[in-house]
């Protein structure tokens, strides 16, 4: 049996920050980063927050927030006495602001204080999950917090805020998106309903992701992946993850690379050793996952007259995807060094078989087989 709960109301379109209008009389805590203030993108909430209102703006945020920056904001958060809390920016604010929210129930006993979620990238999809990725810097691990009492009560996805996002950054948080459907849709705990939202979530990537990376004020676009972002994060958080999100936790922290560029770089990799891709004419019977992936490919129109054949044309379709983005294709195009790799490979694979994510991959890892796969990314 499965259970299923929406419990974000979500504003979404152009004009959906003048919700913001409608408050008064509180005291918000507001999380961001240092950007969106010496931007002046933060004023886009000012010129809506009512003048009853006060506000404490908590910007010390960086990318991988880490655990001190997470109990830095929930003193904060305690001695301003608020009444909600917004995070607005991109996944490192929404996750270090969900973190907060948790620990603030459990040291300072705030169980009602409404949370607001307003992305300012189409990626992480975490203005609708439970789930929150904090960083010890020291030891260089990425630690993914998973519970319900995280998720903001109402999130506010209005393409106005994601105009100005720069095109790499655009093209790395689009694959995430990707990433985060395709996990999705074959995980073992997919059921319809994260079949249907993982699905077209995967279909706007593909659609509108090369159109947002070339041409940053179009709109539609920007609409388009907004809603694909919050698409895939609804339907991993019904279905959860797998090993793509297990290796690129531990990988990324180790290698210095952006969450969602080794979400990409993973992504090929991932799906052939799913779905036990061995290339050749062979008539080897396919797995549940190859089957999965070849559904996938017949819903984007991609030639599938087989598992075998549709596990690889939406291999190729990804890969002609991150050209269409510029996007790096092997580790060596990030600069790792083959050395560092070959000393670090056994405890990414030993922390990624660890991970959260990885429990729900369609097909179990062992750690030669993580250790393959990174190979084959340093060698591509």
């Amino acid at each position: 049996m499965d259970k299923i709960s929406m419990k974000t109301d979500i504003y979404l379109g152009q004009g959906a920050l003048d919700r913001l209008m409608e408050w008064r009389n509180q005291r918000i805590f507001i999380v961001t980063d240092p950007f969106m203030v010496k931007s002046g993108m933060i004023n886009m909430l000012f010129e809506r927050l009512h003048e009853s209102n006060e506000q404490y703006i908590f910007s010390n945020i960086v990318p991988d927030p880490p655990i001190e920056i997470v109990t830095e904001g929930v003193e904060a958060l305690g001695a301003f006495q608020a009444d909600r809390m917004i995070a607005i920016g991109g996944g490192s604010a929404i996750d270090a602001a969900k973190a907060m929210k948790i620990f603030a129930q459990k040291i300072l006993n705030q169980h009602d204080m409404p949370f607001v979620a307003i992305p300012t990238t189409s990626g992480t999809g975490s203005e609708v999950t439970s789930f929150s990725v904090i960083s010890d810097k020291k030891k260089n691990i990425k630690y993914p917090l998973v519970s319900d009492d995280m998720l903001p009560q109402e999130a506010i996805l209005d393409p106005e805020l994601v105009k100005s996002v720069p095109d790499f950054i655009t093209a790395d948080t689009g694959m995430d998106v990707l990433t985060h459907a395709l996990e999705a849709y074959v995980s073992t705990k997919a059921n319809d309903i994260s079949d249907a939202l993982a699905e077209k979530a995967i279909k706007l990537v593909f659609a509108y992701l090369p159109r947002a990376y070339k041409d940053g004020n179009d709109l539609e676009a920007r609409e388009k992946m907004h809603n694909a972002s919050c698409l895939a994060g609804m339907a991993f958080n019904i279905a959860s993850l797998g090993l793509n999100h297990g290796i690129a936790h531990v990988a990324g922290a180790k290698f210095k690379i952006a969450h969602g560029r080794m979400n990409s770089l993973l992504l090929p990799h991932v799906i052939e050793f799913n779905a036990d891709y061995k290339p050749g004419y062979g008539k080897e019977e396919s797995n549940a996952a190859a089957v999965r992936y070849a559904e996938i490919s017949k819903s984007l129109g991609l030639s599938a007259p087989n598992p075998k054949s549709g596990v690889r044309s939406l291999v190729q379709a990804i890969k002609q995807l991150q050209k269409q983005l510029r996007m790096p294709q092997s580790l060596r195009e990030c600069n790792v060094d083959e050395a560092l790799l070959e000393e670090m490979s056994a405890s990414i694979a030993e922390g990624a078989l660890k991970d959260g994510c990885t429990a729900t991959n369609p097909r179990v890892p062992v750690v030669s087989d993580i250790v393959g796969i990174l190979n084959k990314m340093f060698q591509y």
